[in-house]
């Protein structure tokens, strides 16, 4: 793997597959470099909580054998990934970076990891979180929280901290994220990855710590949009064990990408932009983005979504009552062992009433209902994920009650698919994200106008000085 090392960040996916399938590297070799740069970056970067050298090895060197012997699974067989440390892997810990599961070893895999598994592919390690996905970034906890490989002393986003730092800097080409209320696409936004948040159903949370049961959503984060289509064909299908999975047909995402952009009716919410408080840099970075996509044969409409505040209203009340409601007899029991900002974000659900999770449901019928509307005169629609570009680590809100309230959590309350993926810079040099969203099950709109705009806005070509200088 020359240059491959840890002073260069792994290729993607899909160049993994494709310069396996052609010999010119090897499991084994992709792995050891995987690895190495893990050795060398984790320091920095606090992405894992626990690297699997041995597994990996093993996995690798099976691998090898079987592509040797004519046995390749597919396009991911052979590559390294990631798992935030709320996914099972058979015979590892799940701590969900907490003390209260420091000695919880998985029985089976999630689906999810047996998906991944059964494609070949080759487990590195377990990823960083923040406290059962909610409470971080936080100091009190077993495990430091993770850092941006951008500037290591500004937020990676959260709760899939360690998977964005792990993408961004070159480790991994593909680590697995859960997205309640945006905790796939902000560290994907503000670590400069792509970021996948599925429609609510169509990947299994079976063998996934919950959160929070009805927003609850498992995903992808990778360097590219084409990376994403290729792990969402492998992880997407319906589970029965998993009560919230949809049964409905798979398409081929990766036919998707063969498709432009042109023609497609794309709705631009960008009075959200204003309405969600997001900075000028920002709302420059997502005009310039409809810009380059109606240079490529879009139409760009305007669209108007309900205001943000019902949205984080809706969300908050169901979050919080949901979260509660997993953890309250450790809360009662056990108080002590969460980080602080854990145990006063999840004790905020025991003063959600019965009334006001049911109205919160109510209206999240209507929102939802408001936002599938404008699918009728759109194919997608664009929209700010972030406000500006990620915060100093140290300065990030640690309340129980967060300000701003994230603007992700429009689409988790929808349920709709959508995509955070990088539009630009900072003038601090930090990334900016912009997020493209479809119909429910339909994220081969969202992966076709998102490769559209990556092809030719080129942002994957910049990676972060971190992930490219000789440690």
């Amino acid at each position: 793997m020359s240059g491959q090392g840890p002073a260069g960040p792994l290729p993607t996916i899909a160049e993994c597959g494709r310069r396996i399938a052609a010999g010119e590297v090897s499991p084994v070799e992709l792995t050891e470099a995987a690895l190495a740069r893990a050795a060398a970056l984790n320091d920095k970067l606090c992405a894992f909580i626990e690297i699997t050298a041995d597994r990996a090895r093993a996995a690798a060197r099976r691998a090898e054998r079987e592509i040797a012997g004519g046995r390749r699974r597919g396009p991911l067989h052979g590559v390294p990934y990631g798992l935030k440390d709320i996914y099972d892997a058979m015979g590892l810990r799940t701590t969900a970076h907490s003390r209260l599961l420091l000695d919880n070893v998985a029985a089976e895999d999630a689906c999810t990891t047996a998906r991944l598994e059964a494609a070949g592919m080759v487990l590195i390690g377990k990823l960083a979180t923040h406290e059962f996905a909610t409470g971080g970034p936080a100091w009190d906890l077993p495990f430091p929280p993770a850092r941006n490989p951008w500037n290591t002393d500004h937020f990676t986003g959260g709760s899939s901290s360690g998977s964005g730092a792990a993408v961004a800097a070159g480790i991994l080409p593909l680590a697995m994220g859960s997205d309640t209320g945006g905790s796939i696409r902000l560290p994907a936004a503000y670590c400069g990855t792509v970021g996948l948040k599925p429609t609510y159903g169509r990947v299994s949370r079976r063998g996934v710590v919950p959160l929070a049961y009805s927003l609850d959503t498992c995903g992808p984060l990778t360097w590219t949009v084409e990376d994403a289509a290729l792990a969402l064909q492998v992880l997407a299908g319906h589970d029965p064990r998993d009560p919230g999975s949809a049964d409905v047909p798979v398409p081929d995402y990766a036919a998707a990408l063969r498709q432009d952009s042109k023609g497609l009716r794309i709705g631009y919410a960008r009075a959200f932009n204003q309405d969600g408080g997001v900075g000028a840099e920002q709302a420059a970075a997502l005009d310039a983005a409809a810009q380059v996509l109606a240079r490529l044969g879009a139409e760009i409409v305007e669209v108007k979504l309900p205001p943000n505040d019902r949205f984080q209203a809706v969300c908050r009340a169901i979050s919080h009552s949901e979260s509660f409601a997993i953890h309250q007899r450790d809360l009662q029991t056990r108080p002590e062992l969460y980080a602080r900002v854990t145990r006063e974000r999840l004790t905020l659900g025991a003063g959600v009433t019965a009334g006001q999770y049911v109205r919160a449901q109510r209206l999240r019928r209507v929102l939802t209902a408001k936002v599938d509307a404008l699918f009728e005169h759109c194919d997608v629609l664009i929209a700010a994920v972030i406000p500006g570009p990620a915060p100093v680590l140290e300065e990030t809100d640690q309340r129980p009650w967060r300000e701003p309230q994230p603007l992700s959590s429009v689409f988790n309350v929808t349920g709709q698919p959508c995509i955070a993926q990088p539009c630009g810079f900072a003038a601090n040099g930090l990334p900016l994200s912009v997020q493209f969203v479809g119909r429910a099950f339909d994220e081969a709109s969202v992966l076709r106008v998102g490769h559209a705009y990556e092809q030719a806005a080129a942002w994957t070509a910049r990676r972060p000085p971190l992930a490219t200088l000789p440690q």
